[in-house]
């Protein structure tokens, strides 16, 4: 296996970007410089996907300090061995880069009803059911909202009606991703919510056939019905995240959206010497007035901390997700209301451009969830009104998801420099995005290869717990554009090349974050985070990408995860 490995895979040493003495750690100084400093650890006998700008894949790597020092063949890496050394034979085991999510808000999970494993309408009422005979009085259920209906048989969404049959008489709110809630006929009566409630501007109280409620609260009017307050963040929740994190490989997450209370637990997280992830911190204050107050005024500035806990800069939302993207064509189908209903506009354009151009005035930036293309119509034209006043291009300002576009916007997209963070939301909710868009959208759902092709900067995530956390189905999505449960949409837009993938989820996600320098590849003198994958991904058939699974998991050169096959 070394011998194939070498022959096929070796491309020379890895030194670019490395301190000389780094370079001289890839394999000594014939000439007779000094020697490579000795490593911590080398590991050897592999095939190792480093993302560097050649697309290098090499046999071994060498760590010292929690950074990669060396990276090559395995004779020139083992000259950085010394009598301390640990050595690690990988025995042709894939290495990549320390995996990365662009827009990760939670694992999923949670203290509330666990819905992610129901397949049908049946299991989903079992699980309320369940839940509600062990209900104390008064007690409001609240479901955690890491599932949707795309992956129930039915592929539609529970009814009050069919809530309150589950659980009568127990007041029950399903949370569905970060949009929407699901009542029953108790919760609706005890919130006071009627046919006659008015709709907050920027939600929707949605209504059936015959004028009932059918128990959905969208965006805005969802803070009719106030959840119960969760269980207080804590450092043993959050290790626990992070476990889960490390079991996929991930090192690295872009948090869309904190309080500066949940940041001061990252803090923690990271002095405690817990941290197992690194993090990107966006704050999302409530309006203009609400950034001044709590985070311009509590001495924050964006871009301070450290490789472990960083602020990044602002999250902002124009727009609902699946039942809310702002279109500039009608919704299709019952949602559309014959021709009416175009999603929703949760912030007013001129609310929305004060927004930013006082974020920008203040050195900060943005960055703004936008669904539909008439939400990235609003985006463009408050990025441009602030740009006027101070320049943001090159700076990161960047679109969130941006599912639906339109090819006039993509100059636009271009002349401000602006980022974008995609993820695989298609891959779980195809087939009700076709039921409320159409197929001639759906599947043109976050189209990676258009974006590649406009030279856009992208960096790929899964938005959990809206899409469940792994990070492969999310690779796989981005190479075929199929989907669990209706096939394969827009072929068209599947990215072909694995390593451009890949990239989305590593060395992309560190150029999102401004952190290329100093991780995302595996390159000498950057940080040692990198997976032990249990397949080739290079080579797998593609089917095969969505069941990887990482065997072992390093976070500056420490092992945070390993599974009991590595």
């Amino acid at each position: 296996m070394d011998a194939m490995v070498g022959r096929a895979w070796v491309r020379g040493l890895v030194v670019a970007g490395a301190a000389a003495s780094m370079a001289a750690c890839a394999g000594g100084n014939p000439g007779g410089g000094a020697a490579p400093e000795i490593a911590d650890a080398i590991f050897v006998n592999g095939k190792v996907v480093t993302v560097d700008p050649r697309s290098s894949v090499a046999q071994a790597f060498a760590v010292r300090g929690g950074r990669f020092v060396a990276v090559g063949t395995n004779e020139r890496v083992k000259a950085s061995a010394g009598p301390t050394t640990q050595v690690v034979d990988l025995h042709g085991r894939t290495v990549i880069p320390g995996l990365a999510d662009s827009h990760l808000h939670a694992v999923g999970g949670g203290p509330g009803i666990d819905l992610s494993a129901t397949r049908s309408l049946a299991e989903l009422f079992a699980k309320v059911a369940e839940a509600a005979k062990a209900a104390k009085p008064g007690q409001v259920l609240v479901s955690n909202s890491d599932w949707h209906e795309a992956q129930l048989k039915e592929q539609r969404l529970p009814t009050a009606d069919e809530l309150e049959a589950a659980a009568p008489g127990v007041p029950v709110i399903l949370v569905r991703g970060g949009h929407s809630y699901f009542l029953n006929d108790t919760a609706l009566a005890k919130y006071g919510i009627t046919p006659a409630t008015p709709v907050p501007p920027g939600g929707a109280i949605p209504r059936n056939a015959a004028g009932r409620l059918t128990g959905e609260l969208t965006d805005a009017a969802k803070r009719l019905a106030p959840l119960p307050p969760p269980p207080p963040m804590s450092q043993a929740v959050l290790q626990a995240q992070q476990k889960k994190l490390n079991e996929y490989g991930l090192t690295s997450i872009r948090i869309p959206g904190t309080t500066v209370a949940a940041y001061r637990q990252f803090q923690q997280l990271r002095d405690s010497g817990q941290a197992t992830v690194r993090y990107s911190i966006l704050f999302r204050p409530k309006d203009l007035a609400d950034f001044r107050s709590s985070i311009v005024e509590a001495g924050i500035r964006q871009g301070e901390g450290d490789e472990w806990v960083r602020v990044w800069g602002i999250k902002i939302s124009v727009d609902g997700g699946f039942e809310g993207g702002y279109m500039t064509r009608p919704y299709e189908g019952e949602l559309g209301k014959g021709g009416t209903y175009h999603g929703l506009q949760t912030i007013p354009q001129a609310s929305f451009n004060e927004y930013v151009a006082g974020i920008n005035r203040a050195g900060w930036r943005a960055a703004v969830h936008a669904v539909g293309d008439a939400a990235v119509d609003e985006v463009l034209q408050g990025f441009e009104r602030a740009d006027a006043e101070r320049d943001i291009n090159g700076r990161g300002w960047t679109i969130e998801h941006a599912f639906v576009t339109r090819p006039d916007q993509y100059p636009r997209i271009r002349a401000l420099d602006l980022r974008m963070s995609v993820q695989d939301h298609l891959y779980l909710a195809a087939p009700v995005l076709k039921r409320y868009w159409g197929m001639d959208r759906a599947s043109q759902v976050t189209p990676l290869k258009t974006y590649m092709e406009q030279g856009f900067m992208l960096a790929g995530g899964t938005d959990s717990p809206v899409i469940p956390v792994n990070p492969f189905w999310a690779m796989y999505h981005f190479l075929t554009r199929d989907t669990i449960s209706d096939g394969i949409y827009g072929a068209d837009q599947a990215v072909p090349s694995r390593d451009a993938v890949l990239r989305l989820m590593t060395i992309n996600n560190a150029r999102l974050t401004d952190e290329e320098a100093i991780k995302g590849s595996i390159e000498p003198g950057k940080l040692a985070d990198f997976v032990v994958l249990s397949a080739d991904y290079l080579s797998i058939p593609a089917a095969e990408v969505q069941r990887l699974k990482a065997l072992a998991t390093y976070v500056g050169g420490k092992q945070v995860y390993r599974a009991a096959a590595f």
